[in-house]
């Protein structure tokens, strides 16, 4: 306060008031000041605000509980604060639609987690989970504030229960743009998507110090819980990004197939229908040969509109190829066997990531396509061990559950279990469509005539000549798609160039689908 006279004060004038509000506002856009904001672009890294403004559309932003600071008086902090408390959080619009988003700041202590930077984070979630809108983390993170001690604790926690009660509810998407290790690997885990910067961003439970003296294994960040780690072998990141710029656009791009909410439709964009949709390059595109590999993204990129496939996970489990597309405008999600990568056998990773896809799907509302080439599951211990039998159920459960539009077509191969499993009409699929070139069976053919004719062929004066004799039988007999169309388990044989046609009509018939699961608290998915 300044003084008028000796002795006699008076309170501020409106302009003191509004330097000071001015003053203020320079302070948090400073977040941990110049020298650690030069020291983040020097890591290659964006800073907090940097990232918020890339996001959102210009000038949407509004931000929440910027002067907001932490309480903590003990080790030092009663003489260290800064406005925001190391963490931006607030709403703005992404390509015109209401999103919310919290952007740790890593200059601020580190990004650490405190009691009052898990309020803010936990206030604009609840805002979110009221108005309807997504929820886009940007974690930049050192973990909980150690100096805090429980306090920071039960603020991850407090934000973890909102995750969970988020889920299926609002998207949620993480970014990783920096460390986030510990208790803060949890948060993103709960949530729908994970994207990960590659070289700048890591993301474990225990790091590379604590491995070494519990294990003696000597590792890097980058190779324990980097982004080329977590999206081909542990599949934790469903997007791997060149930098923090790619990151930010993967975001806003994969926010364009997706509904604000759970009582919200899949974005359907204008879309004018030609005189001709059919796509003759698919009539040639499953080789002649059945044991030939083809690419089920060629598939992927025949039927949808042109440029509108975003593949999810595209780096883990490669024998599975899920994503997001288009079929005239309306937005749908995409899981297909990939005969390039170990004949589209459904293994462990592949049940786990086709599963989670699904679910997410289901939860908001996106129509499902499923491209089925499938010998079976793949045999072995190594599977057997590791659960494939639960990790298969999960998938089977996942498109059970499933009460969107589902569209099969089979393009190939569909064997066995695995034939059941890939969203068949027995599991409630509403169209199953099946090309010429289409096998339904409970296997391939050499070993059904291995097994049905082992004594024939055994007595044989020339096993090898009646093997292939009764395998030429099995397939005449089997290796089609009339004997499940005469049964009404596959719904129309189509010519490979009208798929896309067939799939226009098809979803457009069911978009007004109603389907009601058994009145329940929830299902026990095998987890």
């Amino acid at each position: 306060m300044k003084s008028s006279t000796k002795g006699v004060y008076t309170l501020p004038g409106n302009q003191e008031k509004l330097d000071l509000l001015k003053k203020k506002n320079e302070e948090a856009l400073e977040g941990g000041g110049k020298d650690r904001i030069a020291i983040q672009h020097k890591k290659g890294k964006l800073t907090a605000r940097e990232r918020v403004d890339l996001l959102m559309d210009e000038g949407t932003f509004q931000e929440i509980d910027k002067f907001k600071m932490h309480r903590c008086k003990d080790f030092g902090l009663d003489k260290e604060y800064y406005l925001g408390d190391g963490v931006i959080t607030g709403y703005g619009e992404v390509n015109g639609r209401l999103v919310y988003v919290f952007s740790q700041d890593f200059t601020v202590f580190g990004g650490s987690l405190s009691e009052t930077h898990a309020e803010k984070i936990c206030k604009i979630m609840d805002m979110a989970m009221k108005n309807g809108a997504p929820v886009i983390g940007l974690n930049d993170s050192g973990g909980a504030r150690i100096q805090e001690g429980v306090s920071s604790l039960g603020g991850y926690a407090d934000i973890f229960y909102r995750n969970t009660l988020a889920s299926g509810v609002i998207p949620q998407i993480s970014a990783i743009m920096g460390p986030c290790a510990g208790g803060a690997v949890y948060s993103p885990a709960i949530t729908d998507f994970i994207m990960m910067v590659e070289e700048t961003s890591y993301m474990f439970v225990t790091g590379p110090n604590v491995v070494k003296t519990v294990t003696q294994e000597n590792v890097t960040a980058e190779e324990l819980g980097g982004a080329s780690a977590h999206s081909v072998k542990s599949g934790v990141t469903h997007f791997s990004c060149a930098n923090e710029v790619d990151c930010i656009k993967n975001i806003k791009l994969l926010l364009g197939y997706v509904p604000q909410n759970c009582e919200d439709d899949a974005p359907v964009y204008p879309y004018e229908l030609k005189k001709d949709e059919t796509r003759k390059i698919l009539d040639n595109i499953v080789p002649e040969n059945p044991n030939h590999p083809y690419d089920m993204r060629e598939v992927v990129r025949g039927i949808v509109d042109e440029n509108s496939f975003l593949e999810v996970h595209k780096n883990y489990a490669d024998n599975m190829v899920v994503g997001f597309a288009r079929i005239a405008g309306r937005s749908i999600g995409i899981v297909g066997n990939q005969p390039q990568s170990l004949a589209g056998v459904l293994d462990n990773h592949a049940s786990i990531k086709a599963a989670r896809f699904v679910r997410f799907c289901d939860c908001f509302n996106v129509p499902l396509l499923v491209l089925v080439d499938v010998p079976g599951f793949l045999p072995g211990t190594d599977q057997e061990w590791n659960g494939i039998i639960s990790n298969g159920a999960k998938l089977l459960y996942a498109f059970s559950e499933a009460t969107v539009p589902r569209i099969t077509v089979i393009t190939r191969k569909a064997y066995g279990g695995a034939y059941d499993v890939m969203n068949s009409k027995h599991i409630g699929a509403d169209l199953n469509f099946a090309w010429p070139t289409a096998e339904i069976a409970v296997m391939g053919a050499k070993g059904a005539a291995e097994i049905i004719f082992k004594k024939e062929i055994a007595n044989s004066e020339n096993p090898e000549e009646k093997l292939q004799e009764k395998i030429d039988e099995y397939t005449k007999k089997f290796a089609n798609p009339y004997r499940a169309a005469h049964r009404g388990y596959v719904d129309e044989v189509i010519l490979p160039s009208n798929t896309r046609i067939k799939l226009i009509k098809g979803f457009k018939m069911l978009e007004n689908k109603v389907d009601v699961l058994p009145k329940k608290k929830h299902g026990n998915i095998p987890l």
